[in-house]
């Protein structure tokens, strides 16, 4: 797959550890007490990305879903804990928010509004992914003050 912004073609990526079928995984935690984990840390308010590294460093739990036995974000909604919006979307938010700060301070950044551009483009990519499987309401529109008030309520 060719990379979005860029000519290059975007071979290379993370791979994880190859286990053999059949191949138990030695779990340092049982299943409950990582469940029990996740929602605690979840509870902290700390997004799934962020619980899946703390789990990782501190408690050795290399990948949540063999533990439990699904994805993580399956795991939340199952309990009710999921997020209103994806992650991946409220980071491209808030990246889009501090370059239009840092543009409406700088009005002759040209690379930045180029880079601006080019984020709030993924935003609209992006949005219509969640809007087609329904993650997002129907008429969800992105705005730049609707973001900015999304990221402020966020942090």
């Amino acid at each position: 797959m060719a990379r979005m912004h860029t000519k290059r073609k975007g071979k290379s990526k993370s791979r994880k550890p190859v286990i053999a079928e059949g191949t138990r995984v030695e779990m340092p935690l049982s299943k409950e007490e990582v469940e029990r984990l996740i929602e605690g840390y979840t509870k902290q308010g700390m997004p799934p990305a962020v619980v899946g590294e703390r789990l990782k460093r501190e408690h050795g739990i290399l990948y949540p879903r063999h533990a439990l036995g699904m994805r993580m974000n399956r795991f939340l909604k199952a309990r009710g804990m999921n997020t209103q919006m994806p992650e991946d979307l409220l980071n491209l938010m808030s990246k889009a928010v501090n370059l239009n700060k840092h543009i409406s301070a700088n009005r002759q950044d040209k690379s930045n509004m180029l880079n601006l551009r080019r984020t709030e483009s993924k935003i609209w990519r992006l949005t219509k992914y969640y809007i087609r499987t329904g993650v997002l309401p129907e008429g969800w529109r992105y705005d730049v003050k609707q973001a900015e008030l999304i990221i402020r309520g966020r942090s």
